[in-house]
C-alpha cells in the first residue's frame, strides 16, 4: 500500500546557513495520526512545510518527499496543496482577506469551486469549528483563538486528504481546545500534528516522532515514547500528566 507520506534522507539548510533538518526518513500510512514532538528549534515546523510543498526545491541532494505516491516538486504543487491541508502556527500568516467568509472561501475558490457552491462549503467549515455566524466578521478583529479556528475552517473547506497542523492549540482556551480535539478525532483523514501540548499528542496520536537538532531521534508508540522519562528529559521535554502513573520506560 502506498504511504500517505514518505520522507527519505531529508536534509535542509536555511539561507543563513542554519542546518534545520539532517537526514530525516519516515513514512506515514493513509489514515494514521502521527504526533511530531521535540524542543524549540528541533526542526518541526521546517519538516511540516516540506510535507505541504512549501519548501519544495531547497532541500539537500538526495532528499525526497512523496505525498500519496507523488514526489513533491514545483510542477505538482497545486495537487499537493489540494490534498494536504496546512495549518500555520501563527494564524496571521494565513489570514489576509477582509472577511472571514473570503478567507475560508479562498482555498476552495482557487481549486475551482464555483460561486454557487461556496456558501454551503464555507458555512459547513465554519460550523465544524464552532464559528457559525462569523462569515461577515473582519479577521483582524477576532481573538487569537478565533483566528486559529478561521484558519482551520479554511483548511477544512478544501476537503484535504491529509491535515498537517503546526501547534494547533497554542492560541486556544480550554473550551476551544476541547472542541478542537473532538473535531480532529472525528476526521478520518491522515494527520500529522506538531505540538508542545503533549496531552494532545497522547490523546490523538497513537504514534509519535521525536525530533531534536534536526534529527529524527525516536519513532514509536506515543505512550512508550512519552512515558520514557529519561528520553524526554534528555530532549528538554516532560512526561505529560496523563502518564505520570506510568513506569518511566513505558507501559
Amino acid at each position: 500500500m502506498t504511504p500517505a507520506i514518505e520522507v527519505r534522507g531529508l536534509s535542509f539548510r536555511y539561507h543563513d546557513g542554519k542546518e534545520a533538518l539532517r537526514d530525516v526518513s519516515f513514512s506515514v500510512q493513509e489514515g494514521e495520526c502521527v504526533g511530531l514532538i521535540g524542543p524549540n528549534g528541533a526542526g518541526k515546523s521546517t519538516l511540516l512545510r516540506h510535507l505541504n510543498g512549501l519548501l519544495p526545491e531547497q532541500a539537500g541532494p538526495g532528499s525526497a518527499v512523496s505525498v500519496f505516491g507523488r514526489l513533491v516538486t514545483r510542477e505538482n504543487l497545486d495537487e499537493v496543496h489540494r490534498r494536504v491541508g496546512f495549518l500555520f502556527q501563527d494564524p496571521d500568516d494565513q489570514l489576509f482577506c477582509p472577511t472571514v467568509f473570503e478567507d475560508v472561501a479562498f482555498g476552495p475558490r482557487q481549486f475551482g469551486l464555483d460561486a454557487a457552491g461556496l456558501d454551503a462549503v464555507v458555512a459547513e467549515a465554519l460550523g465544524l469549528v464552532g464559528l457559525e455566524g462569523f462569515a461577515d466578521r473582519a479577521p483582524h478583529h477576532l481573538s487569537d483563538g478565533e483566528k486559529q479556528r478561521v484558519c482551520l475552517a479554511g483548511v477544512l473547506a478544501c476537503k484535504p486528504d491529509m491535515l498537517v497542523l503546526d501547534e494547533p492549540t497554542s492560541d486556544l482556551d480550554p473550551r476551544g481546545r476541547r472542541a478542537l480535539v473532538v473535531l480532529l478525532e472525528s476526521l478520518p483523514v491522515t494527520k500529522v500534528i506538531a505540538s508542545h501540548d503533549l496531552e494532545l499528542i497522547l490523546r490523538l496520536a497513537p504514534r509519535a516522532l521525536l525530533l531534536d537538532g534536526g534529527r529524527l531521534v525516536a519513532d514509536g508508540h506515543t505512550r512508550t515514547l512519552l512515558g520514557n522519562e529519561e528520553l524526554m528529559l534528555a530532549r528538554g521535554l516532560e512526561k505529560p500528566h496523563g502518564l505520570l502513573h506510568v513506569h518511566p520506560h513505558g507501559g
